[in-house]
């Protein structure tokens, strides 16, 4: 007879889970994302009703047999797990229909991908207080355990400041993990610079967030590091973006050729959103002019091959139609004067006395080296007067009569 009975119990359960799923797919009929997602609650919500039933039929057809207790108390552990595994399943249904609702493949995506942050990481912390409770309640079904549990809660103040000290660091980076899903500094697929490194926010736990840099590595860094350590969030507010393009260039660069470029350049490319795309000199000093320009996208990975395009079709033109903007480096030098000990056939001639004494030549700047290193230094040099050409020769015609 309790056989029976159970065996219809579990009948009854079934038909029941059945006709409940379809009320429920009737009742929301224009969400056609929820008969899909519905699926991963039908199995734990048949052994719950199942071992509702049973237990009820155990309850009424067995009376005091004494195989009833120990049955009873497994079905009641069943029936826990069952519960905190539909928990569970709702959770991930409320999850998948919200993220299907709120897209992130959009071009304005800032609320979707807050909305997203915030739904996965509280169904994580979901997820671990339904396990949690349900292995407690689980427990608490025997009764060896509730006596322990009676003397550990005499102790538990000092377990929990033993447990704080051990776990300190881990408790830090939970309570970090939540303040970042809950107080909006990043998000999801928010793209962000850590330590000189671009990417992407691709997931973000209890303990650690994951960011996908550009070159398709994954940076892995504490929850901590981002509510202690300043960040560049390039999708804050909004997902446009501004960028530059530098060039340093001749003097002699076209500034009005290179706009007119820049405006065609811009014109033509759908990676501009057409909000900022000037061109500026910001700089003239070393021997170059420094121009900049300023462009805007409407996201990061449009901005960077909006650079890329710009600067590729500005080389190109400045190439093939204005070479001489292009960098160049001057030198200017002088010519050495001619040895006086050189004959005007090139050979070396006839050295004198007074070719053996230099004679001071103001007017030439390499022959002094009073007066070298700058144009004014050349200029103050040409206006020195010294000794004449007569002292010298009167000094070489004393030298010749003493020989």
């Amino acid at each position: 007879m309790p056989f029976l009975a159970m065996a219809l119990a579990v009948a009854a359960g079934l038909v029941l889970s059945w006709l409940l799923r379809r009320i429920v797919l009737r009742l929301n009929r224009k969400q056609t994302e929820l008969r899909e997602t519905s699926r991963m609650a039908r199995l734990p919500l048949r052994f719950v009703l199942c071992l509702i039933g049973v237990r009820i039929a155990l309850a009424v057809s067995a009376g005091d047999i004494e195989w009833r207790h120990g049955v009873d108390h497994l079905l009641l552990i069943g029936l826990i797990a069952s519960v905190a595994w539909l928990a569970v399943a709702m959770l991930l249904i409320i999850e998948t229909m919200v993220l299907m609702r709120y897209r992130v493949d959009v071009a304005d995506n800032r609320r979707a991908r807050r909305l997203r942050t915030q739904v996965i990481l509280a169904r994580r912390i979901g997820v671990a207080l339904i396990v949690v409770v349900g292995l407690g309640s689980a427990m608490l079904t025997f009764p060896a355990i509730q006596a322990l549990g009676a003397g550990l809660l005499a102790s538990a103040g000092v377990l929990s400041i033993v447990a704080g000290l051990a776990a300190q660091t881990s408790l830090v980076n939970v309570f970090a993990g939540v303040q970042l899903a809950f107080t909006d500094a990043i998000r999801v697929d928010d793209v962000v610079v850590v330590q000189k490194e671009w990417g992407r926010i691709e997931e973000i736990t209890l303990t650690y967030v994951v960011v996908h840099i550009w070159d398709d590595r994954r940076l892995i860094l504490p929850s901590t590091y981002f509510t202690t350590t300043p960040f560049e969030n390039w999708t804050r507010r909004q997902s446009e973006v501004m960028g530059t393009v530098e060039f340093d260039l001749d003097w002699r660069a076209p500034v009005e050729a290179m706009r007119a470029e820049l405006k065609t350049v811009l014109a033509e490319t759908a990676l501009w959103d057409k909000r900022v795309g000037i061109l500026q000199i910001t700089d003239a000093t070393a021997g170059f002019v420094r121009v900049r320009i300023l462009v805007s996208a409407a996201d990061s990975a449009s901005l960077f091959d909006l650079r890329c395009l710009i600067r590729e079709e500005l080389v190109l033109f400045l190439q093939q139609d204005h070479p001489a903007a292009l960098p160049h480096v001057r030198l200017e030098t002088m010519a050495p004067a001619r040895s006086r000990a050189e004959s005007g056939n090139g050979r070396p001639g006839k050295v004198s006395a007074a070719d053996e004494h230099p004679r001071h030549h103001p007017a030439d700047p390499h022959d002094s080296q009073l007066f070298t290193g700058s144009i004014e230094a050349v200029q103050r040099s040409r206006a020195f007067s010294g000794p004449g050409e007569d002292v010298f020769e009167d000094r070489d015609r004393t030298i010749a009569a003493r020989n």
